[in-house]
């Protein structure tokens, strides 16, 4: 099995925001792998994985960061795959990296999702490789499809409420 969406994370202090990441994609049995690594602290490393993932037949890179958050911005300086970052709160309530991250120059795009977002990102990671790819299209279809479902039975569980004198 090869990985479809690399997960990269500065550090493993951000395990517990990209847990939601990982789960979500286990769900859906989306084949995913996870590495630390900074842009700060391990360049050469993080432009050596930039490069190498797409013939590693990886469709999507999500990466976290907090504080200065480079690594979304230096992995999508060097490969031409779709990259999504995943600001981590911090400093600022997360402000700073959200800002650092969309804040791209001109032809290095990194799409990003809200502060500790990492569900959202996993998500549009699979929406992306749906545009090729039946199966992962269908899974996101039903997985959405049961986003409505959830609603219907919490207006049918609120309907049953009788606790007040003044509800209609």
């Amino acid at each position: 099995m090869k990985p479809l969406v690399s997960i990269i994370m500065g550090s493993t202090s951000d395990l517990p925001v990209m847990e939601k990441a990982c789960k979500w994609l286990e769900e859906q049995e989306i084949p995913f792998e996870m590495n630390a690594l900074s842009a700060h602290r391990t360049p050469d490393a993080v432009e050596q994985f930039a490069k190498g993932a797409q013939a590693r037949g990886v469709k999507v890179i999500i990466a976290a960061a907090g504080m200065a958050a480079a690594l979304p911005g230096v992995i999508a300086a060097s490969t031409p795959l779709p990259v999504i970052g995943v600001p981590i709160k911090g400093m600022l309530d997360g402000l700073d990296a959200m800002l650092s991250i969309i804040q791209m120059p001109p032809g290095i795009p990194v799409a990003t999702v809200g502060v500790n977002g990492a569900q959202n990102a996993a998500i549009l990671a699979a929406e992306m490789i749906a545009l090729g790819d039946e199966a992962i299209a269908a899974k996101v279809d039903a997985w959405k499809a049961s986003l409505g479902k959830k609603i219907e039975k919490a207006n049918k569980d609120l309907a049953e409420i009788k606790d007040y004198k003044f509800k209609c």
